[in-house]
């Protein structure tokens, strides 16, 4: 059963990053409304008689975030039955299956009522928690901490004040970046990394593109700081020295990424990777954040 639960939480785990990925490529190519204004149904319809190229990106993410829906109901099941004795898996189970929830029902809510762009904003962070719980979960099942050794890991207070702080602000990053591009704000600056024109003649367009880029400046230097910080505190542990480099790789080329949508003028493969970039180090980020909480744990029991 064990085999199982780990092939089942692989599967859900890549299905949440194709219904990240699917919800930006909804967004990117406006496919939002290629069901009409009906949900879960396409145009009222169980089998669509007139397809476009909108209908199928909009029917595909349903589909995909139907099937995540009923995979992850299987594996929560049978994580909290055999797996549930770990501390973390039942808060686990309980937090994925939530924020699934309330992502879809965002998502229906946008196609039935319709939202405005700074609640639609909201619905890729959302998503993003979602896949952080199922990733975390399956490296539990995967049982990584066992072969990293990190079950011992003590992380100093203010290094895990610091990882609080800074999965909070990078949420705060990607709703800025999904304001951009449900704005339409991607190309109100056509130079990178600044706009190229004085701040006194901005539109609320360029504010929201230019408020964006601040912020993911920011968090890059915040890891960029906190990767000198660990690689010289934790040159022992191959979880925090490798996984933060790896973390400091990821936001690296993010920003590379955040360049090229600039310069490539909304090219749709990078405009996906960024999205896929920054789900990748959301997860890994949760991680550290996982390895806190114990380390916090830890030290009060002592």
């Amino acid at each position: 059963m064990l085999k199982f639960l780990k092939i089942l939480s692989v599967i859900t785990t890549i299905g949440m990053v194709f219904v990240l990925i699917g919800g930006a490529l909804v967004t990117k190519t406006e496919s939002g409304m290629g069901c009409g204004s009906s949900w879960p149904l396409c145009n009222g319809e169980i089998i669509p008689s007139n397809i476009t190229t909108e209908l199928v990106i909009e029917f595909s993410h349903r589909a995909a975030s139907g099937f995540v829906g009923i995979s992850l109901l299987i594996l929560s099941y049978l994580a909290w039955k055999y797996i549930g004795h770990i501390r973390e898996t039942k808060i686990l189970v309980v937090l994925s299956l939530m924020f699934l929830i309330l992502q879809g029902l965002i998502g229906a809510a946008a196609v039935v009522w319709g939202q405005s762009d700074f609640v639609l904003a909201m619905h890729f962070g959302i998503s993003l928690i979602s896949f952080a719980t199922i990733f975390i979960l399956m490296l539990l099942i995967f049982e990584i901490d066992l072969k990293f050794d990190a079950q011992s890991l003590h992380i100093h207070k203010s290094l895990r004040k610091q990882f609080y702080g800074l999965t909070i602000y990078t949420l705060i990053v990607v709703y800025t970046g999904a304001l951009v591009r449900h704005t339409s704000a991607s190309l109100a600056c056509s130079n990178w990394p600044l706009c190229g024109i004085g701040i006194s003649s901005w539109s609320f367009y360029e504010w929201v593109q230019m408020g964006h880029r601040l912020a993911a400046g920011l968090l890059f230097i915040w890891v960029t700081i906190l990767l000198f910080k660990v690689s010289k505190s934790y040159k022992n542990s191959k979880v925090m020295y490798y996984g933060w480099w790896a973390a400091f790789g990821l936001i690296f080329l993010q920003v590379i990424l955040g360049g090229l949508i600039i310069f490539t003028k909304l090219n749709l493969i990078i405009a996906l990777l960024h999205a896929f970039i920054i789900s990748c180090f959301f997860g890994l980020l949760s991680y550290f954040l996982l390895l806190s909480s114990r380390s916090a744990r830890s030290e009060k029991n002592q």
